[in-house]
């Protein structure tokens, strides 16, 4: 019996390019406010915003919310979850590209 495609293990929460970035920009930082990720994802208020309850639904982002002077403002954090989720994704990533290298590298 053929092993399946890694293609078929794909997370659809994290594979999101929305949900992807979020993850990425919070694994190289130790938190980051909503107005940094939204700047940093070119996404509008509400796009980000239902990106991050779909993570946080889903236990890979946690979120603060608090006050910066007299602002209110959330942070958004990676939960270990959500790290092993990432790492997991990339590494599925790179066994794909490993397959497609493989298939041009038999063409030529």
């Amino acid at each position: 019996m053929t092993e399946p495609h890694p293609l078929s293990r794909l997370d659809e929460t994290v594979h999101q390019r929305a949900r992807l970035g979020i993850l990425a920009v919070l694994s190289e930082r130790t938190d980051a406010d909503f107005s940094y990720l939204k700047r940093a994802l070119a996404l509008t208020d509400g796009n980000l915003g239902r990106h991050l309850d779909v993570l946080v639904g889903s236990g890979l982002v946690a979120l603060r919310r608090g006050y910066d002077g007299r602002r209110t403002r959330t942070w958004a954090r990676i939960t270990p979850a959500g790290r092993q989720a990432l790492l997991t994704e990339l590494d599925l990533l790179r066994s794909i590209a490993a397959l497609v290298e493989a298939a041009r590298d038999d063409e030529g």
